[in-house]
């Protein structure tokens, strides 16, 4: 269990100062990280690494029309995918995918279609490097690398990276559904193999879906094993549980969280829907003690910090599991950014009510509607910090591409998702699940997120995923003859975190030690004095403030886990 680092000629110093030992020339693994790396391997004189787990083995050996062995690796079979057929080769890839080709002194770098796997790169000293683990870049000398405030101010926006900017100046993230090659003399040239289209089928989009859910769900199951799947009790992970305990032949294990039977929870429909399907259920119950003692290495496990607080119960998940000894975890994330989520109304009701079309406006709208610390930041930020952003690109720069571009999705919900799915779903939702399960020797996969289920997403009309008032119809007519129809037709409410509880009871004196101690202080990105009024829950910010003040706690460890 390892991520990878690669370096362009000459390589062998550059790896060894990062602390990567190589194993060929420019190419190592990174040690102490836990990943999913491979390598390295050759294929029509091409040398690479790769954290790559495929889900179509068979449609992609018979694209290649040559003898391949059997026992291939996938990583080497991606690779022969993009040797021989290029970008071609590797749209037609299903799977998680993370690979890095030495090509002449040429570097290419290839991320799946939805962003599964992360991949990240710089250049210094006249060369290139790339690696899965951003600490690795972190350590590499010749970058010298420091804090981005730019990224700052994103994350603080979104709560997560919603592009290709990273923390760290000058390191960047490998975009999905691209190829990248990163040449001698310092350019880059960037090739997109997949990018969702709205193309509306007059087909029947519900049993069509229920096909590839299907199809989606029996790709992503363990051979030979006892499968796991992450069951919250919301519509998502109830078809993904319904279609595993339909489609496999071993025991489904599931998990739900609990906060403790004083908060509102879901316990009972996720107790309904495993004794439905008769799954083998466990229920792990988080306390706000134990987020406290486990946020800071949690943080760290992070390329990018995550300012979602099921982060800890994530983790803590992602170890029952493992526990429980289980290799793979399917989850239902991708529902709400492919198919719809309530997530999506203050943005319809935005519209609505503009007074004239919008191309700033509604990027500018969309940032509001997270909710976040956009509207904060004046008040939240130091002056020099601000002033040192006067100058840099706006965050509506990663947004404004989806939601101004009709000629490719011309209804606006589908720009809403076609957005989602490329921040959130990306930036956020994947590289959490990834990170955390793979901390733990896990596979977490996401039958949801599988690219012809998306690609079907787009082909279905707006009006069938947002149906009235039904979120999601489409999604939740394809399985309705598999749950009970108190879970179909119950509105979303998601999971209820004590957020407002925990940062007044186990976290107050934790947040209070950090974002008022010296080391802050001395970074200088916030005002003590609002960030003092927040922790004593003074001011406007309710019913919001607990999240607010999340995002600025975990951006505080996760700097601190990377010595910023």
């Amino acid at each position: 269990m390892a991520r990878f680092c690669v370096c362009a000629a000459p390589g062998a110093a550059h790896l060894t100062a990062m602390g990567v030992p190589p194993l060929a020339p420019g190419l190592g693994l990174v040690p102490g990280e836990p990943g999913h790396a491979d390598g390295p391997f050759e294929a029509d004189g091409r040398r690479a690494l790769g954290e790559v787990t495929l889900h179509n083995r068979a449609e992609l050996r018979a694209a290649l029309d040559v003898p391949v062995p059997p026992d291939i690796t996938d990583g080497e079979l991606l690779l022969r995918c993009w040797t021989r057929l290029g970008a071609r080769g590797v749209a037609l890839a299903e799977g998680m995918f993370a690979l890095a080709v030495q090509d002449g002194d040429d570097i290419v770098l290839i991320r799946d279609h939805v962003g599964a796997r992360t991949l990240f790169y710089a250049r210094a000293a006249g060369t290139w490097a790339a690696a899965t683990s951003l600490r690795a870049l972190r350590r590499w000398p010749a970058l010298a690398t420091r804090v981005n405030l730019s990224a700052v101010r994103s994350f603080l926006t979104f709560a997560y990276l919603p592009g290709d900017e990273t923390l760290l100046e000058g390191v960047r993230e490998v975009l999905p559904g691209r190829v990248l090659r990163l040449a001698a003399d310092g350019s880059s040239t960037e090739t997109v193999f997949w990018e969702p289209q709205e193309r509306i089928d007059d087909g029947d989009p519900v049993l069509t879906l229920r096909t590839l859910l299907e199809e989606a769900t029996a790709r992503r199951l363990p051979d030979a094993e006892a499968v796991a799947v992450l069951l919250s009790g919301g519509v998502d992970s109830s078809l993904v549980t319904a279609l595993a305990a339909k489609l496999h032949s071993h025991p489904v294990h599931t998990y739900s969280i609990s906060f403790g039977g004083e908060l509102p929870n879901e316990l009972g429909y996720s107790g309904l829907v495993a004794a439905h399907c008769h799954t083998r259920h466990r229920v792990l119950t988080v306390s706000g003690t134990a987020v406290a003692a486990r946020l800071a290495d949690t943080a760290a496990l992070l390329d990018s910090p995550v300012g979602d607080p099921l982060t800890v119960p994530n983790l803590l998940l992602a170890e029952a599991v493992a526990g429980d000894g289980h290799t793979v975890v399917l989850n239902g994330e991708g529902g709400d950014p492919v198919f719809g989520g309530p997530k999506n109304l203050p943005m319809l009701v935005q519209e609505m009510h503009a007074r004239t079309p919008w191309s700033e406006e509604r990027a500018t709208a969309y940032l509001r509607s997270y909710r976040k610390c956009w509207t904060d930041l004046p008040d939240l930020l130091t002056a020099d910090a601000l002033a040192a952003l006067d100058d840099a690109p706006r965050p509506q720069r990663f947004v404004e591409p989806y939601l101004t571009a009709p000629d490719r999705m011309p209804h606006l919900l589908n720009q809403l998702l076609h957005c989602n799915l490329r921040t959130k779903g990306a930036h956020h939702i994947l590289t959490k699940v990834e990170r955390l399960t793979a901390s733990q020797g896990l596979q977490g996969r996401a039958p949801l997120f599988d690219r012809r289920v998306v690609d079907h997403a787009f082909a279905v009309p707006p009006t069938l995923k947002l149906r009235g008032t039904a979120e999601k119809w489409v999604l939740k007519e394809a399985v309705r003859d598999l749950l009970p129809e108190t879970v179909v037709d119950r509105p979303k409410s998601g999971m209820r975190v004590p957020v407002q509880q925990w940062l007044g009871g186990p976290l107050r004196d934790l947040g209070g030690d950090l974002l008022l101690g010296r080391e802050a202080r001395q970074r200088g990105l916030f005002r003590a004095d609002t960030v003092r009024t927040w922790l004593r829950g003074e001011g406007t910010l309710l019913p919001r403030q607990g999240g607010k003040l999340w995002l600025v706690l975990t951006l505080e460890l996760w700097l601190r886990a990377y010595d910023l």
